[in-house]
């Protein structure tokens, strides 16, 4: 994944929509496993979000900033924002 940005009206506590970096992500690891990637993506994190990702998407550091949601969270996201998905 390159970038992924929410929008200033959906950051902090007031935003309007939850759940947007989650979908986007989720829609990433579908788009990997469709295309024979086995759910994989990658991409570099903001150093204060670091801790965030792990947490909420179930994204692994591997260096400095790097980070990667490996098969298994993948399908775990993927499943989520997906319902009909099938693996």
């Amino acid at each position: 994944m390159d970038l992924i940005e929410s929008a200033k009206f959906n950051k902090g506590k007031s935003k309007l929509y939850k759940g947007v970096a989650g979908n986007l992500v989720a829609f990433a690891c579908k788009t990997s496993i469709e295309k024979g990637y086995e759910g994989v993506v990658s991409f570099i994190s903001k150093t204060q979000l670091i801790d965030h990702y792990t947490e909420t998407l179930g994204a692994k550091l591997f260096s400095a900033n790097r980070m990667y949601i490996d098969t298994k969270e993948a399908q775990i996201l993927t499943t989520k924002y997906f319902k009909d998905f099938k693996l």
